[in-house]
């Protein structure tokens, strides 16, 4: 970029890339989401949630047509997982969703990651590649938000579409956590 007017096609020069802004934002937006709920403002938790979800979107439509960078693929799982786990700790609080489902979210996410730290400590080589039934959790997971913001939030009564889905969350997230440990014990 010889006078600084000229963007790159190459979204990886430099850490401060259109993509990154975007999931810093995303990133900024998880205090802001949790103080909502905390306030019992679950219609604007809403919106700023499936803002979240679109930007998401948007950042990785971004990463892929101009190139992405390490930062970027850092940023963005943390980023998703760190609004996911405040929505499910902080919706368990205002005792929108049931404390075991937050603990057993959390806990699925800590086995995962301290796993992957101490396989790296031992030497393992360690690929990580989201599984189908991860995948799912994640989709279940951002449902069950969305729908229980969405209702509450609204006051719509509807409580058997979120006992369901607190189910299959739950069901969900016991199947990725042990299809990770499984996938690890194997080697």
């Amino acid at each position: 970029m010889p006078d600084g007017t000229q963007f790159s096609r190459d979204a990886s020069y430099g850490l401060i890339t259109l993509p990154n802004v975007v999931t810093f934002g995303r990133l900024c937006a998880v205090p802001l989401a949790f103080w909502m709920v905390l306030e019992h403002r679950l219609d604007l938790a809403f919106f700023l949630f499936v803002g979240a979800g679109i930007s998401d979107a948007v950042d990785g439509w971004l990463a892929r047509r101009y190139g992405g960078n390490a930062l970027g693929a850092i940023l963005d799982p943390m980023a998703d997982k760190a609004l996911l786990v405040t929505m499910y700790v902080t919706l368990a609080v205002v005792h929108v969703l049931p404390d075991w489902l937050a603990i057993l979210v959390v806990f699925r996410d800590l086995v995962i990651v301290g796993g992957v730290i101490l396989l790296g400590v031992l030497g393992q080589k360690v690929s990580i590649r989201p599984l189908w039934v991860s995948k799912l959790n994640t989709t279940l997971q951002i449902v069950l938000v969305a729908t229980a913001l969405f209702l509450v939030g609204f006051e719509l009564t509807t409580p058997y579409v979120v006992t369901v889905l607190i189910w299959c969350v739950a069901g969900s997230t016991l199947a990725s956590g042990g299809a990770y440990v499984w996938r690890a014990a194997r080697g």
